[in-house]
């Protein structure tokens, strides 16, 4: 039997085994926000430098840095479901009229008005012009909002909203946008709205950034460990990809990407390493995620690589970047271990293209 006596990351609750395991898994101008929107705080300058010095890696196991994780982005701005729900009606446009102004004026989405009526860059409109006015129940984004917070607030997958939207990547979400939730409202409390989201991969790579404000931009990743960013703070993802990919550990794969015996596809490798080992990047790219969110996986760390390329690595016990951070192929991301519903000390490793899984071992050097 494995002892574990190392440390975690987080507190030992994270890394708990759950009593059962979770689920496998156009555009208008920019918005300009209202005043009755809460204003969009970027940090930086001496705030900036001043909340990286509270930051200090806690020194563990004979000198290996575990970083302490501020919230995910998801939790650091609630959601109040407070969706105003409008029926299908039409509307004749009037002189000065924009998209967004009718959007504003009858209390739908813009860019769904937009497909509704076949609309395209940069979406001109004419004097009385009708438009079809879609019907819907329409969640009016606010600064620092995830597209997971807005989802666990209604108690509806974050997937259905991307495909109720017909979001795109980077699925970036703009203050002032208006959102539809598809389903219909329920009397259901907010812990049970809650408890009806569970959180996947894919909820991570397509709805962890806080939506930003007007003419606001992503933050611009940091080489640094030391450097931790406010979950309120969208990051800048890599545009393009280079440098092709490496094996992030070398072991003896236990199981294979696809169907397993009981039916279910598996999205990734499992890699069998003794606890420790270090888990490298598989190729440059920035920190999207680190934490233990899902609790399946134990510790994670997903990074974005461009070109649409996620890695991910799971059951880890302990994890040595930040969210925001740049790495580099073959750089040490964390420490292997057997958290989560690991049946051993092993790595789970995914790649994906956009929203689709593929076999890492189709992407990866022949060993």
């Amino acid at each position: 039997m494995v002892s574990r006596s190392w440390s975690f990351l987080h507190s030992p609750p994270a890394f708990r085994t759950p009593d059962r395991p979770q689920r496998g898994y156009d555009t208008p101008p920019p918005y300009q926000p209202r005043d009755d929107q809460r204003p969009y705080e970027p940090q930086g300058g001496d705030r900036a430098e001043r909340e990286q010095e509270r930051y200090e890696p806690q020194r563990i196991d004979a000198g290996v840095s575990a970083l302490p994780a501020p919230p995910p982005a998801w939790q650091a701005r609630p959601v109040t479901p407070d969706a105003e729900t409008i029926s299908a009606t039409s509307y004749i446009v009037r002189p000065g009229d924009t998209l967004r102004a009718v959007g504003d004026r009858t209390g739908a989405g813009s860019e769904a008005i937009a497909r509704a009526n076949g609309l395209t860059p940069p979406f001109v409109i004419r004097p009385g012009q009708r438009l079809d006015i879609p019907g819907g129940r329409y969640h009016l984004v606010r600064a620092g909002q995830t597209g997971i917070a807005i989802a666990r607030a209604y108690g509806v997958d974050w997937s259905r909203i991307v495909s109720a939207n017909e979001l795109n990547e980077p699925y970036t979400l703009r203050v002032g946008m208006r959102i539809v939730i598809p389903g219909t409202a329920n009397g259901s409390t907010a812990a049970e709205r809650a408890a009806a989201f569970r959180l996947d991969i894919d909820d991570i790579v397509t709805g962890s950034e806080p939506a930003l404000a007007a003419n606001d931009r992503p933050v611009r990743p940091s080489p640094s460990s030391r450097r931790v960013l406010s979950p309120t703070q969208a990051i800048a993802e890599p545009t393009r990809f280079s440098g092709g990919f490496a094996w992030p550990v070398r072991g003896r794969i236990v199981a294979h990407f696809g169907p397993g015996a009981s039916g279910e596809k598996y999205n990734g490798i499992k890699i069998a390493v003794p606890i420790g080992t270090p888990i490298l990047a598989a190729a440059d790219g920035v920190v999207a995620y680190a934490g233990s969110g899902i609790p399946t996986l134990g510790g994670l760390v997903i990074v974005k690589h461009g070109d649409s390329w996620t890695t991910v690595y799971g059951h880890a016990s302990q994890l040595l970047v930040q969210r925001g951070q740049s790495v580099r192929r073959g750089q040490t991301i964390a420490l292997s271990g057997d958290s989560g519903l690991a049946d051993r000390p092993e790595l789970h490793f995914e790649m994906r293209k956009g929203r689709t899984p593929v076999d890492p071992q189709r992407q990866l050097p022949g060993i």
